[in-house]
């Protein structure tokens, strides 16, 4: 199956963890790609999740300016074209990119407009999710939270939490997800990764989110499963990046299948193209061939994750009618 030739739709996509060669030469026109795939890409075993995140360090370092970032997120825009993806949710936190001197306004002011730039060069999609960090102060998330809320109308649709789950507690963003709640600001948030079935819980109780990202582990509990699929929780499962990370020891372990099966609302998702080294079409692939998964399978994961998406019905509804007509003809 030609996967590559399919429209897709991705809504698990960070920003900082998919610099591609041709980007980090532009900024670092010394390195060598020895030098790159050594700092940018893990290997295809990390000892946990904070050890595939030290690689993430190295993208954001070189997106610190005002040209950095405008590089940085156009490239991903090519990146995206490439893999034939219709339909993204790009998301950064905006804290991460002040240390040569840019406010965090000024941050989002500058990826949302390359954003713009990058929809009307490629004719892909895409809108902004700004992310808190588990390690961040209440102070710190609640600024990102308002950035979300001051960008309202423009490419940022939404607010997420990431960072290493299994070292910080919920406990100074519970605030900013009341914030965003009470501002009609979509949510999503990491869980069910570095930590079980009980990380996705606490995070559905405090922080009522209307997706999780990642959220496979949450097959460690039919009961969990059962709420998901009561309340309409997506789960957005990125494979790769989950085998890596040692939250399953091989691909063959990996729960998206059960899950899909269990009738929860799940897309496919990248997660951090370079750090993984992988595309959307890599991971349906990987699928296929692990899983027996086909056509129908991605339809409608594609379908899924367009429903559940931050953007307006109209939107959804121009998307829905690409990916299903391309889906019938293929």
């Amino acid at each position: 199956m030609n996967y590559q030739a399919l429209p897709k739709v991705e809504l698990h996509l960070h920003l900082d963890c998919s610099l591609s060669y041709d980007v980090v030469k532009k900024i670092r026109p010394n390195i060598s790609f020895e030098t790159y795939a050594d700092s940018f890409i893990a290997p295809p075993k990390c000892t946990d999740l904070a050890d595939y995140l030290t690689r993430a360090v190295k993208g954001f370092e070189l997106m610190q300016t005002k040209e950095q970032l405008r590089l940085v997120t156009l490239d991903l825009f090519d990146q995206l074209k490439a893999d034939n993806v219709i339909y993204a949710e790009i998301r950064f936190a905006p804290l991460l990119h002040i240390a040569g001197g840019l406010s965090a306004k000024e941050v989002v002011e500058i990826i949302n407009e390359a954003t713009g730039e990058g929809i009307k060069a490629t004719g892909v999609e895409a809108r902004l999710l700004l992310c808190t960090l588990r390690h961040y102060s209440e102070a710190q998330s609640m600024q990102t939270v308002e950035l979300v809320n001051e960008f309202k109308g423009t490419y940022v649709a939404g607010f997420d939490i990431a960072g290493d789950e299994a070292g910080f507690p919920l406990d100074n963003h519970i605030d900013a997800y009341d914030y965003a709640h009470k501002h009609s600001i979509c949510c999503t948030a990491h869980a069910g990764e570095a930590r079980g079935a009980d990380s996705v819980w606490e995070t559905l109780d405090d922080f009522h989110p209307t997706r999780i990202g990642h959220g496979v582990r949450s097959a460690e509990d039919d009961k969990l499963l059962d709420l998901c699929k009561r309340d309409d929780i997506h789960l957005e499962v990125c494979p790769t990046s989950n085998v890596q990370t040692n939250v399953v020891a091989t691909i063959q372990d990996h729960k998206a299948d059960y899950i899909y099966n269990y009738g929860v609302s799940m897309s496919i998702s990248t997660d951090a193209r370079t750090i993984s080294d992988t595309t959307l079409t890599k991971e349906y692939g990987l699928m296929e061939k692990t899983f027996n998964w086909n056509k129908e399978h991605f339809l409608k994961c594609n379908l899924e994750a367009i429903r559940h998406s931050f953007i307006p019905e109209e939107l959804k509804a121009s998307l829905r009618s690409r990916i299903e007509k391309a889906f019938a003809e293929e």
